[in-house]
């Protein structure tokens, strides 16, 4: 059972990854993917992370771990992104400055 909803965990940040990657104002590369693929695929892992949590869980606490999740993907991976460009070497100096 914990692997079972480890893997639906995984499954769910990837597919927000997959749905922030898609979005142009993403900031972590240069160019967002294709939107219709990327999207297709994380609305596609999204749907599995989330019949994951309802066969590892009651209704209830699926949805709850579902809507807990997909708060906690998509606010984090923005800042990583950052954290990314930051410590990563993606910002020169003066920008890294500025930043912070």
């Amino acid at each position: 059972m914990p692997v079972l909803i480890l893997a639906s965990l995984i499954a769910l940040c990837a597919g927000c990854f997959c749905i922030y990657r898609a979005s142009p104002n993403q900031q972590w590369a240069s160019a967002p993917w294709a939107a219709a693929p990327a999207r297709t695929a994380g609305i596609a892992l999204l749907t599995l992370g989330g019949s994951g949590c309802l066969y590892g869980f009651t209704v209830v606490t699926a949805v709850f771990v579902f809507c807990t999740a997909l708060m906690l993907f998509f606010c984090l991976i923005p800042y990583l992104a950052v954290l990314r460009r930051i410590y990563g070497g993606g910002m020169q100096r003066g920008e890294r400055d500025e930043a912070r």
